[in-house]
Parts: C-alpha cells; sequence; structure tokens
C-alpha cells in the first residue's frame, strides 16, 4: 500500500473516531491550491531543457502552509499530495503554527551541474514566488535539496519582496538558519524515545537497539542513544549491515564511516545480512531510512518491543495490524520525526524577529515540545481508546478540524 492510500485510511479511521461530519471530513481532505509550472533553462551545453515543477498547498486553516520542496526524477503528484497532507497533520500534532504542503521538480539532480541547479531552483522561484510567502507557504529542503537549495530561493524570492530570510527554512546559518538544525530530527527522535520510555519506567541506558539507515538521522540518533549510555547492537545504510551484540563504539562507526563512506570495513563489528536487520534481536528497532520497510512479509518475525518510526512510513498498514497483536508498541513517524519541522518553526520564529539563539536553547524547546506532544496524544488514547498512530492522528485531525470550524468554512 503505497504512502497516499495509507495516509488517506489512517485519516478515514481518525475521523470516524472523532465523529466528524462527513462534509467536514471530505473538505479537509481536499487541497487548497495545486501549482504546476513549466521550468525551460538554458544547459551548460547551450541546448534548453524543460522541467516540470509542482507546489501541492493543502491546507492553511491553523497557519501559513510548511512543507519540503524535493528534486527527484519521479516526482509523483499523487505521492506530493499525500505528503502534503501529511505535513497538516504533523503539524497539528507537533502543535506549531502551521498548515501542510509539499513541492517538487522532476528532475535528477546528479545529472545536473550545480550552475544548472541554481538556474532551475531560480527560475522555479521566478514562477511560484507570489504564491510562496513567511504568512503563506514556507518551503524547506528535501530529497534532493538542502541548504545551498534554500539559499538561492531566498535570494531569488528576496528580489521581488525585499530581504525575507523567513521564507525558507533549512537554510545555511549565515544566512539565518538556525543552529541545532542539522540534528533537530535525530534528536527529536530521542526526545520522543524518552517521553514513551518514561511511561513504562524505563530509560534508554537499559534498552538495545537497531538502527536501519545511517544517513542524517540515523546518525544523530545513535550519537544520542550512545551518549544516553544505550546500547546499538546492530546498524544498517545502503553499503551494508553491522552488528555487534556487546554494543557497538558509535563514535568510532562516525569516524570511520567519514573516512571510508561505508559500514561493511569496520573493525569494531561483524558484517551481518542486510534483510536480517529488522527482525534482529533487540528492545527497540528505529527504522531511519525508507517507507514499506515493514510489510506482512516479515512483520511476524520482528522482535523488537518498541518500533520508532524515525522514517516517513515505514511500517505498512498490514504489519501495523500484525505488530499489535503481538503487542510491539508503534511510536508513529507523525509524532516520531516531527522534531526537524519542529526545529524549522524556531528558525521562522527567530527570523521573525530577527533575533537568533543559541543552541542549548533550541534543544531545550525541542525537548519541551516533543514531552508535551507526546502527553496530548497519550490523552487522545485514553479518551479514545486507541494505540498511539490513532492517538497522533485523531489528535492532529482534531485540532485542523476546529480550527477550520472556528474559522466558518462553509461561507
Amino acid at each position: 500500500m503505497n504512502a497516499l492510500a495509507a495516509t488517506n485510511r489512517n485519516f478515514r479511521r481518525a475521523t470516524r473516531i472523532l465523529g466528524l461530519d462527513s462534509k467536514l471530513e471530505k473538505s479537509l481532505l481536499i487541497p487548497f491550491r495545486e501549482i504546476k509550472v513549466e521550468c525551460t533553462i538554458p544547459k551548460d551545453d547551450g541546448t534548453l531543457a524543460s522541467y516540470i515543477g509542482f507546489r501541492i498547498q493543502h491546507d492553511n486553516a491553523r497557519g501559513p502552509m510548511k512543507g519540503g520542496i524535493r528534486y527527484h526524477p519521479e516526482v509523483d503528484p499523487d505521492e506530493v499530495n499525500a505528503l502534503a497532507q501529511l505535513m497538516t497533520w504533523k503539524t497539528a500534532v507537533a502543535d506549531i503554527p502551521y498548515g501542510g504542503a509539499k513541492g517538487g521538480i522532476g528532475c535528477n539532480p546528479r545529472d545536473l551541474s550545480m550552475s544548472e541547479l541554481e538556474r532551475l531552483t531560480r527560475v522555479f522561484t521566478q514562477k511560484i514566488h507570489d504564491l510562496i510567502g513567511i504568512q503563506r507557504d514556507v518551503p524547506a529542503p528535501d530529497m534532493g535539496t538542502n541548504a545551498q537549495t534554500m539559499a538561492w530561493i531566498l535570494d531569488e524570492y528576496s528580489k521581488f519582496h525585499g530581504h525575507s530570510p523567513a521564507v525558507v527554512t533549512g537554510k545555511p546559518i549565515d544566512l539565518g538558519g538556525s543552529l541545532g538544525r542539522e540534528a533537530a530530527t535525530g534528536l527529536g527522535v530521542i526526545f520522543a524515545t524518552e517521553a514513551l520510555f518514561a511511561e513504562y519506567g524505563k530509560s534508554i541506558s537499559e534498552m538495545t537497539f537497531v538502527i536501519q539507515g545511517f544517513g542524517n538521522v540515523g546518525t544523530w540518533a545513535a550519537r544520542s542513544i550512545y551518549e544516553r549510555g544505550g546500547k546499538v547492537i546492530a546498524v544498517s545504510d545502503v553499503t551494508g549491515a553491522i552488528r555487534n551484540p556487546n554494543g557497538i563504539d558509535i563514535k568510532a562507526l562516525l569516524k570511520h564511516k567519514e573516512t571510508n563512506g561505508n559500514l561493511k570495513e569496520f573493525s569494531g563489528a561483524d558484517v551481518m545480512d542486510p534483510d536480517e536487520l529488522l527482525v534482529h534481536e533487540c528492545d527497540v528497532l528505529v527504522p531511519c531510512a525508507l517507507g514499506g520497510v515493514l510489510s506482512k512479509d516479515n512483520a511476524s518475525h520482528v522482535k523488537a518491543k518498541f518500533i520508532i518510526e524515525a522514517a516517513n512510513h515505514p511500517t505498512d498498514p498490514d504489519a501495523d495490524e500484525i505488530l499489535s497483536k503481538k503487542g510491539v508498541i508503534i511510536l508513529p513517524d507523525i509524532y516520531a520525526n516531527s522534531g526537524g519541522v519542529t526545529v524549522s518553526y524556531f528558525e521562522w520564529v527567530q527570523n521573525i524577529q530577527g533575533f537568533m539563539w543559541d543552541e542549548e536553547k533550541v534543544n531545550k524547546e525541542l525537548k519541551k515540545y516533543m514531552t508535551k506532544g507526546f502527553q496530548n496524544i497519550k490523552a487522545m488514547c485514553q479518551t479514545h481508546n486507541c494505540d498511539l498512530r490513532m492517538g497522533a492522528f485523531t489528535l492532529g485531525v482534531n485540532r485542523v478540524a476546529r480550527a477550520t470550524l472556528l474559522r466558518g468554512w462553509e461561507a
């Protein structure tokens, strides 16, 4: 089941639990605006190339729309739609004053030179500049884009609207990016895990962890687990998987990865079959890579007691049912990985105030938001007698529905 179908299914289950009016349910699903633009640029060799850019703005009942821009050969409007909708519920769960959006350009960034990427980004910004903005829609980096992409958007947008650092987040620090943004998603995952464990009287230091995916989120999560005395016993990324039942020395592994670019040759652990990683013996499984990795084929073999969804949509609905029957506790992605968008919000706030915070304040505020978020989800679980995923979805959908009703949606 793809991300769109899963998101719609979760949304419909949430509206049923909340008893929402069917007209309101329908209106919440319909995107506010879908933008499609042709971006034609001269290539370095003098030929012309045309790319299609999208921006789907899903909902703005709670504030300006927020979401990433991805550069990927298969930017599928359906998927972008699902991700925009998911951002609406995610920002509501995190209790930050945004709605959801998502966008992208159908291109392969690896096939484009730096100057071609810059031209493409600037043309895309020229075409959508009057539809994004500090109080309208605030883009951020996603697959295939980074802080440099945001710097080009900021510069191009500012030519039309004056210096506007708050128009995008995930910027370079020198242009008003926030300290702590780099670590935010991974650290948020850990604060979320600590909030969950507090419910069960457990702590990170007494648990064993398996981490799938060792990119930005996976490395920061592993580092934080290691610093808190937890044992990371297996790790994988695209280059392979390794394990050490006595715990991997994460600091040494990060050094090794920086020098060699892979995990396999690390001397402090043994190579293992990447397919076995998800069903490896452990207390906590943390998928930080792709969606749909836990399916009906492997869910029944999962040995972890807790799953922390650091990736987007790692557990498909069939696996969800199998795992909850087994009594596995799943901390849903819509909450677990919201540290990134929360610190993006802090970046936007700092830019609007023209007053930057130190990293300590960023992390302190992030912890506050993640802890409060978990308590709010838990309260929904008790009210509606549901699992954490539905607790999070009902919390998010209910907040958006209330804002929509208060604003007067039928007028």
